[in-house]
């Protein structure tokens, strides 16, 4: 018979994970919308909201989940500078997130004012990769572990 910590540590991984990619896939919609590339004839706040419930959410379950495997495996992470890069970039990106979403949720047409157009661009580009470096930071801290 498997012992306790045999299969909740894999299993709350593959809850992890499987949050990782919907939470990306909010993202990217979002941020692929702000920057004009996808659903033209949608509103951005009509992709803030319908996909911003799916981000927190999915950010809560990421934190229920990370802290079970941080707790399981404490040396692993909290001595990990890699881990402690992923936070950092985590912070970073809901700041990003936040300042893209939290404009539009209050005044629909804020981003469409002359001259924030680029700087709804920029943050968007900006809040893609550093979400993308989230998710490498977080697969290379099984790499650095000492």
């Amino acid at each position: 018979m498997l012992g306790l910590h045999q299969w909740v540590t894999p299993a709350v991984q593959t809850i992890h994970i499987l949050a990782i990619t919907v939470i990306m896939s909010a993202v990217l919609l979002t941020d692929l919308r702000a920057i004009g590339w996808i659903g033209r004839d949608v509103s951005t706040r009509q992709f803030s909201a319908r996909y911003l419930p799916w981000m927190g959410i999915t950010l809560l379950i990421l934190l229920l989940s990370g802290a079970v495997l941080v707790t399981s495996e404490p040396q692993r992470s909290l001595g990990n500078q890699m881990f402690w890069l992923k936070m950092g970039l985590l912070l970073c990106a809901v700041a990003l997130t936040a300042a893209i979403h939290w404009p539009i949720l209050r005044r629909e047409d804020f981003w469409q004012q002359p001259g924030r157009r680029i700087a709804l661009r920029t943050l968007a580009v900006a809040s893609l990769g550093t979400w993308i470096a989230i998710i490498f930071a977080g697969r290379w801290i099984a790499y650095s572990a000492r």
